[in-house]
């Protein structure tokens, strides 16, 4: 993580120093400005780089300028260059200020005797189609152009004429007419009309448009039966329907209709191939006859080929909308059983295909065919669906080519969402799973082990008796010299953690530790420590994160490994406590909290600028307060029993009207209520720590999300058994079901909660109002059954697969981050704001950024000159606009007030909104300073005033054409 973090953050390093956007713009000109043909070329290719590491508008625009210099004045070679930069940095071509100016230095070499350089012109006009879309010279310059007689310029064109058609409609309708001319003229060669073609799949910006490009493909298609003239047509075609929408359901026809007549392979290939095109963008167009006449033409290929690109289709659609559409739209459906119908019937056929793609498809069908239609009686599907799996799974642990590999991911794939879906079948199809484990190749296990590890954390179906074949099985992989051991012991050991429910016993931990030292790396054993701390085996990751802490080559890494060492042993230290002994509950809690501290301390110092480790900080710190609250919690429960309340406490309360009375002394009634409000305080800090994981996996954020609810519970459970018991409600606590449980830690933790909930919904109800006694002893008891579940180090702890961040700048900006900026009090300051957003490796991987809020708000800092009665307005400015990045980059204004004389702090700050709609506070915050100076005028005229002499007839004109 830190390394990935690390190259994305010095990506423009090339060999050279760090230096400033405009020193490296300059060591870059002073490339362009060189001599030597290579010299030039270098620093050309060396943009992009610079755009990436600088991605504001006022370095772009200065690059491209002198980018447009060197085309203009250069040779070919070197407008080839900038021509490959300005394809490569297409997303920034955006921020050019000047475009009029970019466009007038590249266009002036359309005017060139040289077809060549004309033809790298129109290629680089097109590429920047996207921000001269409207420019009547660039549309004038390539129609004129299509009538070249040289092939390099013609095909330049075209490829200009498809950017601009894509983004222009004018010019798309205008140009629509002169394609058509030319893809039916007799002159124009075979090879340009194959060319041509594809410009008419932009024709989609209106529906006349779209029907007459469509007019003319059918024409095409029958007037020109070649097999090279109908694929490209037939794409064309498929690719201009997607596009207009309107048209989906008559290419879909028409794909069929060639699908089925057409005699050529190469043909069918391409109807296949766009037929899945169409499956995968418009699902729902796909209607029953649809799918009926794809399954039989499957069904009566004789080519292998064919009938596993039609499987493949239909597979996709299996997982769609359109498969509840094939079985309810069934004429008589009541009387049809799902094994009459011809997809299933196909599918059955295909399970036991010799060959393993064709089965794989057949498979997936049913699969999804189980999953989807759940209201229907398909008993017989999902045997049909488990045996087929079974077989696919001998068939392919077997062997070990890739293609047999890609079979079985289909293969687990299918089993995982069977199972989800269908828990009755689970313990036959992980008995299988074991009993083939044994005999598959490597490169099988491994896969194998994940899909268990997968079925076991979304259903306890590992009993402790499979334990015994699997640390067998352990042993065995530990001895083996294959290339794929080590990933088969992390695999391995991941399944024996998930299905261990409790603490490992000493034999496991044995077999584990011993096969580490004979067999592993380092990073084996560091990835099986991760494993058992994400699946609350803290006691093998303590001792496996100690034997480590020798090994690391870095401080940093050393403080790492002994924060989690600590962290582990903390949490070991809580596997101890026990129902009613609250005594040795407090000193195992502060056993816990020992460790915690010295780990919070080495996590500290692991931390780096490159790598700071928020969310591991923010999350152990609250870690650490919960575990202070529920230690105080207990004590508090504590000190009501060795000073319980009088006997007469019920009377003063309902005499009193204070309920609060019940509890006895004052003492006793501020200690509960401050409990309340500080598990309160942290439930909502575990809100802000969600609110701040952006890039986080869903088994994080549902892990921080538990946390959350476990302090609403105590403080709801504070509240409803002492201090209000009236008013408390249980509806909004009430569980929802186990549902969507997706690992044994949500399962056992909602187990828990459904159980404290009961408790003290039963207490009210039986013993209104609820005892001091029993109202201690379920609040302790339901700490000590929180703490009891082992906390799950979830992966973003660990592992972050996917980074964000925006990175922003303010103008204007001073030169000095300290120093204010001058603004008069009678003048508004325009603030722009300008932003970027970077990512890693996995852009969008869990969640994409829909749309970015900007925050703005200025603080008083300190006042200068007289207090002067101003409205409250103008005292503060509280701004928020909501922006949405393009190609990553974004940019707004604010205009704010400073009536009051004096400094001004203006703090900008950042959130993103995805595409659910959820805000995420990601930052980041930036903050400048202002200082609101008196207009000269009103200044002269206020120490008039003070001087007593009545301003001048200049004076006063001025103030009543001042504001003009």
């Amino acid at each position: 993580m830190a390394g990935s973090a690390k190259s994305f953050l010095a990506d423009a390093g090339y060999g050279e120093q760090e230096l400033d956007a405009n020193s490296a713009l300059m060591e870059l000109d002073k490339g362009l400005r060189s001599g030597k043909l290579g010299e030039q070329c270098e620093a050309v290719v060396r943009f992009p780089r610079l755009f990436q590491k600088y991605p504001f508008p006022i370095l772009i625009n200065s690059a491209f300028l002198k980018l447009a210099d060197v085309f203009r004045v250069g040779n070919n070679f070197l407008r080839l260059c900038v021509l490959k930069v300005t394809q490569q940095s297409e997303k920034h071509l955006e921020k050019i200020l000047n475009v009029d100016e970019f466009v007038k230095r590249v266009f002036s070499v359309i005017h060139s005797n040289d077809p060549v350089a004309r033809a790298i012109t129109l290629r680089m006009l097109g590429s920047m189609a996207s921000i001269i879309p409207e420019r009547k010279n660039a549309h004038h310059s390539i129609r004129q152009s299509l009538d070249s007689h040289d092939n390099v310029e013609v095909e330049a064109a075209i490829f200009a004429a498809a950017n601009f058609s894509a983004q222009s409609k004018d010019f798309a309708a205008g140009i629509c007419n002169k394609i058509s001319e030319m893809i039916q003229g007799l002159a124009t060669p075979v090879d340009l009309k194959l060319k041509l073609i594809p410009i008419l799949q932009h024709m989609h910006h209106d529906a006349s448009l779209a029907s007459s490009s469509r007019q003319l493909l059918q024409q095409l298609v029958t007037s020109y039966p070649s097999t090279k003239m109908v694929i490209v047509t037939l794409h064309t075609f498929t690719l201009l329907a997607a596009s207009s929408l309107v048209d989906i359901p008559k290419q879909i026809q028409l794909l069929l209709q060639y699908l089925k007549n057409d005699p050529r392979k190469a043909v069918k290939r391409l109807a296949i191939q766009d037929l899945k095109l169409l499956a995968n963008k418009t699902p729902h167009t796909w209607s029953r006859e649809n799918i009926q006449a794809l399954c039989e033409s499957a069904l009566h290929t004789p080519y292998d080929s064919l009938k596993l690109g039609m499987l493949s289709v239909l597979s996709t659609l299996s997982g769609t909308i359109a498969i509840k559409q094939y079985f309810s739209n069934a004429p008589g459906t009541a009387a049809t059983t799902a094994r009459s119908f011809d997809l299933v019937k196909l599918a059955q056929e295909c399970c036991y295909h010799n060959n393993r793609g064709i089965a794989a498809h057949g498979v997936r069908i049913l699969t999804n065919i189980s999953a989807s239609c759940q209201e229907k009686d398909l008993l017989p599907l999902e045997q049909d669906a488990v045996f087929g799996l079974e077989s696919l799974l001998v068939l392919c642990s077997q062997d070990d080519s890739p293609g047999a590999q890609a079979t079985l991911k289909i293969t687990l794939t299918c089993m995982v969402k069977l199972v989800k879906c269908r828990p009755h079948l689970s313990q036959s199809v992980v008995e299988s799973l074991l009993t083939q484990l044994h005999s598959a190749q490597d490169a099988a296990r491994i896969l194998m082990c994940h899909c268990l590890a997968a079925i076991a954390m979304q259903l306890p179906v590992l009993a402790d008796g499979m334990l015994g074949d699997l640390m067998d099985l352990y042993k065995l992989i530990g001895r083996s010299t294959t290339d794929k051991k080590q990933e088969l012991l992390v695999s391995l050991a991941t399944v024996i953690f998930v299905s261990s429910q409790k603490a490992l016993s000493s034999e496991i931990k044995t077999v584990i530790k011993q096969q580490l030292e004979n067999a592993s790396n380092g990073w084996t054993a560091y990835r099986i420590a991760r494993q058992a701390s994400r699946m609350g085996n803290h006691d093998m990751a303590r001792e496996l994160y100690q034997s480590l802490l020798t090994q690391v080559a870095s401080e940093h890494f050393y403080f790492w490994l002994n924060s989690l060492k600590e962290f582990s042993h903390a949490e070991q230290c809580l596997t101890g406590l026990q129902e009613d002994n609250y005594s040795s509950a407090l000193s195992c809690i502060a056993e816990a909290l020992k460790s915690y501290h010295k780990g919070i301390a080495s996590l500290t110092a692991a931390s780096t600028p490159l790598n700071p480790l928020s969310f591991q900080c923010g999350f152990v710190k609250l870690r650490i307060d919960l575990l202070q609250a529920f230690s105080q919690l207990i004590c508090t429960c504590n000190s009501l029993k060795t000073s319980p309340p009088p006997a007469i406490a019920t009377t003063i309360a309902m005499t009193s009207g204070n309920d609060l009375q019940r509890c006895g002394r004052i003492s006793n009634q501020a200690c509960m209520k401050h409990s309340m409000e500080e598990f309160r305080n942290l439930a909502t800090r575990y809100g802000d720590l969600y609110q701040s994981s952006f890039d986080a996996d869903s088994a994080t954020l549902r892990n921080v999300e538990l946390q959350q609810q476990s302090c609403l519970l105590i403080s709801h459970a504070i509240e409803a058994l002492i201090l209000d018991p009236e008013s408390a409600s249980f509806q909004e606590y009430s569980s929802n079901g186990t549902a969507h449980v997706e690992s044994e830690y949500e399962r056992r933790m909602m187990s828990v909660f459904n159980h404290v909930l009961e408790e003290v919904e039963s207490l009210n109800r039986k013993y209104a109002p609820v005892s001091y006694l029993a109202s201690n002893t379920c609040l302790c008891n339901a700490v000590i059954a929180l703490l009891k579940v082992p906390l799950s180090f979830q992966r973003y702890f660990f592992q972050k697969l996917q980074s964000t961040s925006i990175k922003l700048a303010l103008s204007p900006s001073p030169r000095n981050p300290a120093e204010p900026i001058a603004v008069q009090n009678n003048q508004q300051l325009a603030l722009k704001v300008e932003g970027v957003v970077q990512h890693g490796s996995k852009p969008g991987l869990f969640r994409k950024i829909q749309s970015v809020c900007l925050n703005v708000s200025s603080v008083l800092q300190s006042k200068s000159g007289q207090d002067y009665k101003i409205p409250i307005d103008n005292m503060t400015n509280e701004m928020e606009q909501r922006v949405e990045p393009h190609n990553d980059y974004f940019s707004t204004q604010f205009l704010l007030n400073f009536v009051i004389l004096g400094t001004h702090n203006i703090t900008v700050e950042s959130s993103v909104i995805d595409s659910n709609g959820i805000v995420w506070k990601t930052g980041p915050k930036t903050t400048i300073f202002v200082k609101s100076l008196e207009d000269p005028y009103s200044q002269q005229v206020r120490l008039q005033q003070q001087q007593g002499q009545p301003p001048s007839q200049q004076q006063q004109q001025r103030t009543a054409y001042s504001r003009f």
